[in-house]
């Protein structure tokens, strides 16, 4: 899911075939994306969310979270909350649309593309596609997304939750499974390097690859509606963080996964507390 806000976006573009080679070796070795960085850097330990842990999705803005709240998850652009883990959401495999022209100006060979030149865009969200078929594009949106989760971890957050992992199945074809997967391991290096976990963000498709990949926990929309539930629980046993949307959903997310999920009811905007449309409850 994406929200409207304004994010900022800062990477230089990569170009030449040397360039790209040292980029890979750059990520998966987790050294830093300055220049004159040196050799490779030992990893920081990072910490997986609490399990079965009170929880709260909050992307859409921050405010104080409820009693019992132990996990937050917050956009990059919000400040981390003290005293409770909290995530770090980035749009990672698709582009807010307020940077679209951004992305055309400054990187246009990373968006997918149409077979006439048009960005293919998620209908849904209003969103371009990144391109992350092959391994130069991979390595190339990997210095603009690990800068973003370098930014998370200098903040203080604790862990990342990169967004749209699922985004092949609308790329009418022109992207696939290995190719987000592939991706998404290059993510998972990064945040690690860095001291932070990370969550897979849907696309139960994924399941059977989630430990070669790289993710620590899972963040799932409405895998109660969806009937997903026991699938994820089963991968990330305890550390299942989902968000119903629908009333009728909780419920029996609730009764079926007791212990096993942690599920919170949000308005389907995820809007601040304060906003008439903010909707806030857990079993």
């Amino acid at each position: 899911m994406a929200v409207f806000q304004s994010r900022t976006r800062r990477v230089a573009l990569v170009t030449g075939a040397a360039v790209v080679v040292a980029v890979v070796l750059a990520v998966v070795l987790g050294r830093g994306s300055s220049p004159g960085s040196g050799g490779a850097r030992p990893s920081p330990r990072f910490t997986p969310p609490p399990a079965a842990a009170g929880f709260d999705y909050q992307i859409g803005g921050p405010y104080p979270p409820a009693s019992g709240v132990r996990v937050v998850s917050r956009d990059r652009s919000a400040a981390p909350l003290a005293g409770r883990y909290t995530i770090c959401y980035v749009n990672a495999f698709q582009a807010q649309p307020d940077e679209l022209a951004w992305w055309r100006r400054a990187h246009p060979d990373l968006l997918l593309r149409e077979p006439g030149g048009a960005p293919v865009i998620d209908q849904d969200w209003n969103e371009a596609l990144l391109d992350v078929s092959t391994p130069a594009r991979r390595a190339a949106l990997a210095t603009v997304v690990g800068s973003w989760i370098d930014g998370c971890a200098r903040r203080g957050f604790q862990a990342v939750e990169p967004d749209n992992l699922d985004s092949y199945e609308r790329s009418g074809g022109r992207l696939t499974s290995e190719d987000n997967a592939a991706f998404a391991a290059l993510l998972a290096r990064r945040a690690h390097a860095d001291g932070l976990a990370i969550g897979q963000k849907n696309t139960a498709e994924l399941l059977p690859r989630h430990a070669g990949i790289g993710f620590d926990f899972a963040v799932t929309e409405e895998c109660g509606r969806y009937d997903e539930c026991d699938r994820y629980a089963s991968a990330y046993p305890g550390r299942v963080f989902d968000i119903e949307y629908r009333p009728r959903d909780l419920p029996a997310a609730c009764r079926d996964h007791a212990g096993r999920l942690s599920v919170v009811l949000r308005d389907r905007d995820v809007t601040p507390l304060g906003d008439p449309a903010h909707r806030f409850a857990t079993c």
